[in-house]
């Protein structure tokens, strides 16, 4: 026998419970999608108490960076900078002759900024290791940069005086000061010969890597 139709009434209901659950479902994977999106963004856009962590904070800002205190210098230092570790920490006998021979170089319109001064061991030794990879060997990145043992940046009786005007001005006047050259590939590189006063700078070596200093 066949079975009896549901009367109307029952088939309404059942009709209404089924729209009831599909509209549920519906709703849930709504939410769940709009849940899902909210997450999504929080993680691209990070708040600001993670942005400002110490993990995220910029290299030079990090504890531990070298900076001005181990030797760095900022754009327009000049020799007169006592503020500047770089500056302050040079040998007191190198720093007084830059500063007549900047005196004097001032009246022809020439300025001594400082490329490099005093710089402390480790901050040297960061300039070698860039040094070698960027030209490919110890050997090979000797001739632009010495050892911390080595360098006369760190024992404070080096200078390196930026602008051509007045390394070409120092190349001409230093003698007098017993300010001079030393290597011929850094002609911005500056030491102090006292003895240059009376007789003149002496030969300039070719590059580091023949200077006797460097082969301790």
């Amino acid at each position: 026998m066949a079975p009896t139709p549901p009367s109307a009434p029952r088939a309404a209901r059942r009709i209404h419970r089924f729209l009831a659950v599909g509209l549920m479902v519906v709703t849930a994977v709504i939410t769940t999608a709009l849940g899902c999106r909210a997450q999504d963004s929080s993680t691209v856009l990070p708040s600001s108490s993670s942005a400002a962590s110490p993990s995220n904070a910029p290299r030079g800002e990090r504890r531990g960076a070298l900076g001005e205190a181990d030797g760095a210098v900022p754009d327009g230092v000049t020799v007169f900078d006592d503020a500047i570790p770089a500056v302050a920490n040079l040998d007191p006998a190198l720093l007084r002759a830059l500063r007549r021979a900047a005196a004097d170089a001032a009246d022809d319109g020439v300025e001594f900024r400082v490329n490099s001064g005093w710089c402390s061991p480790e901050y040297q030794n960061r300039l070698l290791r860039e040094a070698v990879s960027r030209y490919g060997s110890q050997e090979a990145a000797a001739r632009w940069v010495a050892t911390a043992a080595t360098s006369p940046h760190v024992s404070g009786d080096a200078v390196d005086i930026g602008r051509s005007d007045a390394t070409a001005w120092l190349s001409e006047h230093g003698a007098r000061y017993g300010v001079c050259p030393i290597y011929r590939n850094e002609p911005w590189h500056y030491e102090l010969r006292p003895e240059a006063i009376d007789r003149g700078c002496p030969c300039v070596y070719a590059d580091p890597t023949q200077d006797p200093r460097m082969q301790q």
